[in-house]
C-alpha cells in the first residue's frame, strides 16, 4: 500500500519535509521509492527563470550529452542548471544511476508568438521524444519538462533517498506545492516511470488505491489524440489524466472533477441543481468512471490543491493547517509531524462525495459535496 502527503504553502519550503511526514508513516508504505513533484518553485528558478522550462531527469554523462544536442537542435539554451553526481554509494537497494538533473530553458526565438496550447503539446512532445531516446540504453530518464516544475523519482527508503540527494540542502528546489508519494511500483517490475506522482501540463496527482477499470480507461484517453495520453506505467496516471482532460479539454472547475470519476446515481440526480449538465457529463464521460479504492491528491496550475475519495471510501485521507500552510496526508500523523501547532478542529476527512481544495494563498480549505451546485462558470 502506498501513502502520500503533501504541502501546499505560501512561501518555499524545503521537500524534506513532505518526506519527514512519509518516514512517520512509514507502517503504511513499504519504503521501496520515492516520488517527488515540486511547483512554485523558489531561489534562482523564481527570481530569474519564470517562465522557463525545467527539464527534471537522471542522465548518464552519454544521456547528458545526447539531451544537449537535442535541445540545441530544438533552438533551447540552458540558462540554468542543478546538477547533482552523488559521489558516495547509494542506499542499499537503490541503483547507481549517474546525474539527477533539473535543467531550465530559454526558450527558442518565435516561442512567446505561439498559443500557450500549443506551447504545452511542443513540451509535452519533446518529453515524450527524450523518454523515447533514453529507453534503450536507460541514459535517459525524464519526468518533466514544464515551467515552474521539478519532478524526482527514485528507488529506495523515502527518507534515506532524501538524505542521499541532498535534499535539504539547496534552496533554489524549495517550492511551495510538494506532492510526496512513499512505495515504488511493486505490483510490475519496477519502473521509475511508474512511480508517483505523475505530471501533463501543469497538473499533477498521485493515488493511494486500485482502479481496476483501468484498461477501458485508459483506452479511452488513448482515443482522444491528445499529446501525452501514453505510457500507463502505472493505473494509476489516469487520474492525472482525467483531471487535465476535465479542467484543461473541457474546461471545467475542478469541482466537477468527481463528477467524471463517480457520478451521482440517476435517483441522486432526480432533484440535483444541475442535473441536466451532469446526466451530460455522465454520459459522455461513462468511459472515465472509475473502480476503487483510491484516494487522490493533487495540484492544478493554478496553485490549488485537491483531494478526492472514490465511493468505496477504503482509502485514508485527511486535510489540515493553518493559514500559510496546508497538508494533505494519508494519515493524521503525518499531519501532526509536519504541521504539529495547527487546530486540529478544523481538519477535515472528506468522504466519498466530497472534494476538498485549498487556493494558492494557503488561507483555509474549501470544502464541496457533489450534491452542491457546480460554480457559474461550468
Amino acid at each position: 500500500m502506498c501513502r502520500l502527503f503533501a504541502l501546499t504553502s505560501r512561501d518555499p519550503i524545503s521537500p524534506m519535509r513532505a518526506i519527514d511526514a512519509l518516514n512517520v508513516m512509514k507502517e503504511g508504505h513499504d519504503g521501496s521509492g520515492v516520488g517527488l513533484c515540486l511547483r512554485g518553485l523558489g531561489g534562482r528558478f523564481e527570481e530569474e527563470l519564470d517562465g522557463c522550462p525545467i527539464l527534471s531527469g537522471i542522465f548518464t554523462e552519454s544521456g547528458l550529452r545526447r539531451l544537449e544536442q537535442y535541445t540545441m537542435d530544438h533552438g533551447f539554451k540552458s540558462q540554468y542548471s542543478i546538477l547533482y553526481t552523488p559521489e558516495t554509494e547509494p542506499p542499499a537497494g537503490t541503483p547507481v544511476r549517474g546525474t539527477y538533473a533539473a535543467i531550465a530553458y530559454k526558450v527558442p526565438k518565435g516561442w512567446n508568438s505561439l498559443s500557450k496550447k500549443k506551447q504545452g503539446a511542443k513540451l509535452v512532445q519533446m518529453r515524450l521524444d527524450l523518454k523515447k531516446m533514453g529507453e534503450e540504453d536507460g541514459d535517459i530518464m525524464v519526468f518533466s519538462f514544464w515551467p515552474d516544475t521539478i519532478m524526482i523519482k527514485e528507488v529506495g527508503d523515502p527518507l534515506e533517498i532524501g538524505e542521499f540527494l541532498q535534499l535539504d540542502a539547496n534552496k533554489n528546489i524549495y517550492a511551495r506545492r510538494i506532492l510526496a508519494q512513499g512505495r515504488q511500483n511493486t505490483n510490475y517490475a519496477i519502473n521509475l516511470y511508474a512511480c508517483h506522482p505523475f505530471f501533463i501540463e501543469g497538473v499533477a496527482s498521485m493515488t493511494n488505491g486500485e482502479n481496476t477499470a483501468f484498461i477501458p480507461i485508459k483506452e479511452y484517453l488513448q482515443s482522444r489524440n491528445i499529446t501525452g495520453y501514453t505510457g500507463y506505467q502505472s493505473d494509476s496516471e489516469v487520474f492525472t489524466h482525467i483531471a487535465h482532460y476535465t479542467t484543461k479539454r473541457l474546461g471545467l472547475d475542478i469541482r466537477a472533477y468527481k463528477h467524471v470519476l463517480t457520478p451521482l446515481s440517476d435517483l441522486e440526480l432526480a432533484d440535483h441543481p444541475d442535473r441536466e449538465f451532469l446526466a451530460t457529463i455522465k454520459r459522455s464521460c461513462r468511459k472515465l468512471i472509475i473502480d476503487g479504492p483510491n484516494c487522490v491528491i493533487g495540484t492544478l496550475d493554478d496553485g490549488s490543491m485537491f483531494m478526492v475519495q472514490d465511493r468505496k471510501k477504503l482509502r485514508p485521507g485527511i486535510v489540515g493547517g493553518k493559514d500559510g500552510i496546508y497538508g494533505f496526508s494519508s494519515e493524521v500523523c503525518g499531519l501532526d509531524a509536519a504541521i504539529p501547532d495547527r487546530d486540529r478542529s478544523k481538519d477535515f476527512q472528506p468522504m466519498h462525495l466530497d472534494t476538498v481544495i485549498v487556493g494558492p494563498d494557503c488561507k483555509e480549505i474549501s470544502t464541496c459535496s457533489q450534491k452542491d451546485q457546480l460554480p457559474r462558470q461550468l
